[in-house]
């Protein structure tokens, strides 16, 4: 089956306003930057990467024995994935004797981890707000048809 655009989802002139998009493609960023982000996110949509970094956020500093035990990860996955994140620069470490210690790498990370936690924190939130707000009224709804 053939699909068509609809008149509404097609753009009826190229450019509404052509100074707003000379003004971004002016301030866009490079290509190479865009790739680097992109790779950076990919590396942040696995959870146990994830549960990683939480664990250094809440932590500051922990060694690959104390992020296995607080992730519920063997030590191996969070050697592989504590590799992948410092070749990225998402953590650095500090070595003290035989032991190595992993932190964030900057404030930039955690700001990032800090605003995507709150971020789904608000919009689990705003559902279930929402999601409460429409059973009642559903359940009100229903109640009323009951009386009639």
């Amino acid at each position: 089956m053939a699909r068509t655009v609809s008149a509404l989802d097609a753009c009826g002139v190229r450019m509404v306003n052509p100074a707003k998009v000379t003004s971004v493609r002016d301030s866009m960023p490079g290509e190479q930057d865009i790739e680097d982000l992109a790779r950076v996110f990919a590396l942040l949509c696995d959870p146990g990467r994830l549960r990683l970094l939480t664990s250094l956020l809440e932590a500051g500093e922990l060694c690959v024995c104390d992020l296995a035990a607080a992730t519920g990860q063997s030590e191996s996955a969070v050697s592989h994935a504590l590799r992948l994140l410092r070749a990225h620069r998402v953590v650095s470490v500090s070595r003290r004797g035989r032991m190595a210690y992993y932190r964030l790498a900057d404030g930039h990370v955690r700001m990032l981890l800090d605003l995507g936690l709150a971020h789904t924190r608000h919009t689990t939130t705003v559902g279930t707000a929402t999601a409460a707000t429409a059973a009642t009224a559903g359940h009100a709804e229903h109640s009323r048809g009951d009386r009639r």
